[in-house]
């Protein structure tokens, strides 16, 4: 359904378990910044008034998920602790400003939806992968619940990328895009982050 063409390397997950707090900590953030992304979707580009409602809508859940995260944390007795660096995600939006820079404005736009979508997608394989394999009960039910709505937010961002990228071949844009985000997972899968 995701069509990731590489999947994460099955030992992340004894990654994870080493350090749970790091694994939390990460995700929280993680959903911090994606609720960020829908709110400035929204200002780039409020003349799509169904835009705005769907990027409304996954702000107020990725921030309630963000809020779902901080009390997992907390009912362990762990700390937030500061933001990381997402090296991955700073990787995926290089490769989309050098490889498809400038042009016109649905070109921007197509980038901005894959490059959300591609985070979804990725967060939502890794969601999976801890709902079946974490040993911890808890968690392997708490990531079970969220993995629908990341798969949910994916295909918005993917769909929008479709109804309003005029002019550009967004299939074969997202082909190439899955392509490079496999090489990357080559070198990812190492860390006890959400995309490391």
């Amino acid at each position: 359904m995701l069509g990731l063409k590489l999947a994460t390397d099955p030992r992340w997950i004894n990654i994870v378990e080493k350090n749970i707090q790091e694994i939390l900590t990460d995700h929280a953030y993680c959903e911090q910044k994606a609720a960020s992304n829908a709110i400035s979707v929204i200002i780039r580009y409020p003349q799509y008034p169904d835009l705005v409602k769907a990027m409304t809508q996954i702000a107020q859940e990725e921030m309630m998920h963000f809020g779902m995260v901080h009390e997992k944390i907390t009912e362990r007795g762990l700390e937030l602790g500061f933001e990381r660096k997402d090296h991955y995600v700073n990787d995926l939006a290089t490769y989309l400003r050098e490889r498809n820079s400038g042009g016109t404005k649905a070109n921007q736009f197509v980038n901005r939806m894959m490059f959300a979508a591609m985070i979804e997608a990725r967060s939502c394989e890794r969601f999976r992968i801890l709902s079946e394999e974490i040993e911890d009960s808890d968690l392997k039910e708490f990531y079970r619940s969220l993995m629908e709505s990341e798969a949910r937010h994916y295909t918005t961002f993917l769909n929008f990328a479709r109804k309003y990228g005029e002019g550009v071949d967004v299939e074969k844009r997202w082909q190439e895009f899955l392509e490079f985000e496999a090489s990357l997972m080559q070198i990812y899968g190492k860390s006890e982050t959400m995309h490391g």
